[in-house]
């Protein structure tokens, strides 16, 4: 089963580029799809795969930063080639 799940590391701390952009290489690490745009990062593959990588890259960032919201969204598909018709 695959998954598409989109996710938004927010820091609530001045120095946050730094803890969001070593999120973001975590992830591109992994051998995943992983797609970028300004407001969030998308991981796509198997179920399992991703949910090993996110609590992992989840845990690493909540025990480095003080105070942090993560935004995630996941829907039961691969979406990765996802392309708009409008």
């Amino acid at each position: 089963m695959n998954v598409s799940v989109e996710l938004t590391l927010s820091p609530l701390q001045d120095e946050f580029e730094a803890p969001i952009i070593a999120f973001i290489k975590t992830l591109r690490a992994s051998g995943l799809t992983v797609l970028e745009n300004p407001l969030s990062t998308q991981v796509y593959g198997p179920y399992d795969e991703v949910m090993e990588l996110l609590n992992g890259a989840i845990k690493d960032a909540f025990i480095d930063l003080n105070q942090v919201v993560l935004y995630l969204k996941m829907v039961k598909t691969d979406r990765s080639d996802y392309e708009p018709h409008f």
